[in-house]
């Protein structure tokens, strides 16, 4: 089985295909990791590789409530026994590198307002900083002064990944957020050298991955995007140009791999399909998988891994599991955000399932 077999990626050997995806659970207070964190990531070790939750290089690129952060030496060293755990049981594991841009509210930041590229809100709710809803703040664009200092926080923030003792890092371009918001064209009415052309547009994106490989190297940091996704207000009227010209730029960055969030198609087809012809190097797909879909994907050549979210939230033996053709452990949506460690570390492995089960 595809799935099942190994994949040369970068320095790395994934002893498989089954990627952990990254997923937020808001359980870091004051942005600082925990020791239950490292429980959890430990648990699922047995992934090819794991790719944490979006972690924010700055404190103003935080809008959720207890997401962490990579930007000081607390939190580094917090991650760090979060990496060594993961490596004590054998496994891989990415630092997902994130700045929310307009996805946020004043009370992350001293009454000020959040940063976008262009001043045009998020028509939605979001969580306050204190963990009510509210609506999103109208954000401030960003001065082009100010895109190279954010540039530069994507670099600590990748230099303290590896002070951590990452593998390597992820660079947060979906979904609507900070690099997304560049991107696209509802959210970039920019008339500067990052706004208006494709090749404007994408120069934040690109500049980041440069920033982030010169910190790394060659083949140890992914990028995840989401081509044609609306989620959190987003639209690009030429999402086929858009994607395609920066898919076809990153084939020149040293990169372990682009990773494709399909949240929604384009023309009828997975989100990856559109980017499979312009890159072509490691090709990440996520997007509600199950373990016979992703096989078929493998298969066929549309993707070289494929990155599984809630299946491994509550399965932390998910590539077992799907060795063994098991059941799986079905997840509980109530837990997903914030909380303990109900619905957290809690998901029985099959072994524990079986020590449990009453004699015959």
């Amino acid at each position: 089985m595809k799935l099942l077999s190994s994949y040369d990626l970068g320095p790395l050997t994934l002893p498989n295909r089954v990627i952990m995806a990254p997923m937020t659970r808001n359980r870091a207070p004051g942005a600082v990791p925990t020791d239950l964190m490292a429980t959890y990531y430990r648990q699922r070790a047995t992934a090819g590789l794991i790719i944490t939750e979006a972690t924010q290089v700055h404190p103003r690129g935080q809008g959720y409530p207890n997401t962490p952060g990579i930007h000081s030496d607390e939190q580094v060293d917090a991650w760090q026994a979060v990496t060594n755990a993961v490596h004590d049981a054998g496994g891989r594991i990415f630092l997902q590198l994130w700045h929310v841009g307009r996805v946020s509210h004043t009370s992350y930041h001293d009454g000020r307002p959040p940063l976008a590229p262009s001043p045009v809100p998020l028509e939605a709710d979001g969580f306050t900083k204190d963990g009510q809803m509210e609506p999103h703040s109208r954000p401030r664009a960003v001065t082009t002064d100010e895109v190279q200092e954010i540039v530069e926080q994507y670099r600590r923030g990748a230099a303290n990944a590896r002070r951590a003792g990452f593998d390597g890092v992820e660079i947060h371009g979906a979904n609507g957020y900070l690099i997304d918001q560049f991107l696209q064209t509802g959210t970039n009415r920019r008339t500067d050298r990052y706004g208006g052309s494709v090749e404007n547009r994408t120069r934040f994106a690109l500049e980041v991955v440069e920033a982030v490989t010169d910190e790394w190297g060659d083949e140890q940091v992914g990028i995840r995007l989401s081509p044609g996704s609306t989620f959190n207000d987003m639209y690009d009227a030429t999402p086929h140009e858009t994607f395609g010209y920066l898919a076809d730029q990153l084939n020149a960055a040293p990169l372990a791999y682009v990773h494709v969030a399909e949240n929604d198609p384009v023309d009828g087809a997975p989100a990856g399909r559109l980017l499979r012809p312009h890159y072509d190097g490691t090709l990440m797909v996520a997007g509600g998988y199950d373990r016979e879909r992703a096989e078929e994907t493998l298969q066929e050549g549309h993707a070289d891994l494929v990155a599984f979210a809630r299946r491994f939230l509550a399965n932390p033996d998910l590539p077992r599991r799907f060795a063994e053709t098991a059941p799986l452990n079905d997840w509980d949506p109530d837990t997903f955000y914030g909380g303990d460690e109900e619905g957290y570390i809690d998901y029985p492995t099959l072994d524990e399932q079986d020590a449990a089960a009453p004699a015959a």
